[in-house]
């Protein structure tokens, strides 16, 4: 089973002749390689696992799977007895983040 994280996309560039591009996790952004998915548009919500944009997703699917995590940080905390477990789903507001959403940061 692999973990995909949604993304918005920023930046759309070559490098070494492979498509790549810069996303945003909720401010934070990471270079991802677009070779599954060349034909993405800045602005677009990609699911990136280990580096890889490996679907184009709107916007309703990422949130819906922003809230998945947010659901399993909380379980998590519930059964770990704290209030943090380490990591958290930090919610950015639509002023932080052009579309909103969620985004998994370690704790301070």
């Amino acid at each position: 089973m692999c973990l995909g994280i949604p993304g918005r996309l920023t930046e759309v560039y070559q490098r070494d002749d492979l498509p790549m591009g810069k996303v945003e996790f909720g401010g934070i952004l990471k270079e991802v390689c677009l070779a599954y998915t060349p034909e993405a548009a800045v602005d677009e919500y990609l699911l990136v696992h280990v580096g890889f944009a490996i679907s184009r997703i709107d916007e309703a699917e990422a949130e819906e799977i922003f809230s998945y995590i947010r659901e399993i940080s909380k379980v998590a905390d519930e059964e770990a007895g704290v209030q943090g477990s380490g990591f958290r789903v930090q919610d950015v507001g639509a002023d932080e983040q052009p579309g909103g959403g969620q985004v998994l940061n370690p704790e301070p």
